[in-house]
């Protein structure tokens, strides 16, 4: 037992930490949670078959952390995602404005006129006057942040729907934007 647990325990706590540092939504970051509970566990049989108490009370302390992760992201944010979804079906079928939720634009891959992948919406600034956004921060290029550039692209320019972010602008157009720095953004556009 004590064998098998040794393997567990390393291999889920990486795995679990992939997953939930992917940020890939709400569903695969609860069950990066349950991955990681069950780390945690085999690290404290781990810590109990060899006598190390410090591993034990840490294990133990986290497996509580994670149990409340399970509920964070497999409960309560995924209820709330259900509901953000049911509305945006809804609205598609009745005769309103058809909505989508400010939640999921980011981290949502933006594309192009041809279907194609151009970048990735980093964060949407929201105008206080008129409750309407100002403008979309779009990341381009790079891998896992290194190496990308920044522009910021205003509302007319995207369209928000059920498929994810979409603009008419090409690849090339957007990098022909000023680049946003990453500490700086414009106090408008």
């Amino acid at each position: 037992m004590a064998e098998l647990a040794g393997w567990i325990a390393p291999i889920a706590t990486m795995i679990a930490a992939m997953m939930t540092a992917a940020n890939l939504g709400a569903r695969i970051t609860g069950w990066g949670f349950v991955v990681f509970c069950i780390g945690s566990v085999a690290w404290t049989t781990v810590g109990l078959t060899s006598g190390q108490t410090n591993l034990v009370l840490s294990n133990a302390f986290l497996t509580v952390v994670n149990i409340v992760g399970v509920w964070r992201w497999l409960g309560r944010q995924a209820s709330y995602d259900k509901g953000s979804s049911a509305a945006e079906d809804a609205s598609a079928r009745h005769a309103v404005p058809s909505l989508y939720a400010a939640g999921g634009v980011v981290g949502t891959r933006l594309t192009g006129p041809d279907d194609e992948a151009i970048g990735t919406v980093v964060d949407a600034m929201l105008n206080c006057r008129d409750n309407a956004v100002a403008y979309v921060v779009v990341s381009t290029g790079g891998v896992g942040g290194v190496g990308e550039t920044l522009h910021a692209l205003a509302p007319g320019e995207l369209m928000f729907g059920k498929d994810g972010v979409r603009t008419k602008l090409t690849a090339d157009a957007i990098k022909a934007k000023p680049a946003v720095q990453a500490e700086h953004w414009p106090e408008a556009l």
